[in-house]
């Protein structure tokens, strides 16, 4: 059985921190202090190998996807340049874009921005999820929960209008349930609580009539069948 250290031992161990870190951090600050060789010396250095890599930002992309396209093992290094690993990420159709940070001694950060999915289109099978551009996004939605509206077909002036109305008037998209065609120009947004029929260039202005209205009609206890903003400067209330 080995003996306990003597206490000066003790103290002394823990005042000094050991003696590879700190050689380490000398290398670094000469390193850096030279920004031409700096980094071509560290990458030399098994201490500064990839082992370990965080993903910030991933709801709908599975971290292993990630990994696949960074395409990094543990014989990288974290002074490797990281422009042709965000590079190679952001590749992935779900992402819009990435960027690589180091974490010494060995952890690449990765942080993504996702492509929003805005709506989930009927397709053979089951449904596709869709991005405001009218492109579909590789997203299972049997496997991730994805709460967007419904669409019966791919419908580019729709979904254009739905990522407006998340960015601008996120409380109403987040009650919109389905958009279909009622005509040419004509949409009816299905709302959880009434449907609203609008004509397809119908501005962001325009749906922001809808509440004042909703909130007229709950004080006088009436309950509404459809809304109807085709109209200019009226809303109509069609009552059940």
């Amino acid at each position: 059985m080995s003996a306990e250290p003597a206490p000066a031992a003790a103290a002394k161990r823990a005042r000094f921190p050991s003696t590879r870190l700190w050689l380490a951090g000398i290398a670094v600050v000469l390193a850096l202090g030279s920004p031409l060789w700096g980094p071509l010396l560290l990458r030399r250095s098994s201490f500064f190998h990839v082992h370990r890599v965080e993903i910030l930002g991933a709801r709908y992309v599975a971290p292993r996807d990630i990994l696949a396209r960074l395409q990094v093992d543990t014989l990288a290094s974290v002074w490797d340049p990281t422009g042709p690993l965000a590079v190679r990420v952001a590749s992935y159709p779900e992402i819009e874009s990435a960027v690589v940070h180091r974490k010494l001694p060995g952890t690449l950060v990765i942080e993504i921005v996702e492509r929003v999915p805005i709506a989930l289109v009927a397709a053979a099978g089951g449904f596709r999820v869709y991005d405001e551009r009218g492109i579909a996004l590789p997203i299972d939605p049997a496997r991730v929960p994805v709460d967007v509206p419904v669409l019966m077909e791919r419908d580019t002036t729709v979904l254009r209008l739905l990522g407006a109305m998340r960015a601008g008037q996120p409380k109403l998209y987040e009650r919109v349930s389905a958009v279909r065609r009622a005509g040419r120009d004509e949409l009816i947004l299905q709302l959880k609580t009434e449907p609203v029929r609008v004509m397809q260039d119908v501005t962001l202005d325009r749906l922001a009539d809808i509440e004042p209205v909703e909130a007229d009609l709950s004080r006088k206890q009436l309950r509404v069948a459809e809304i109807d903003l085709r109209y200019r400067d009226q809303v109509i209330a069609r009552l059940q």
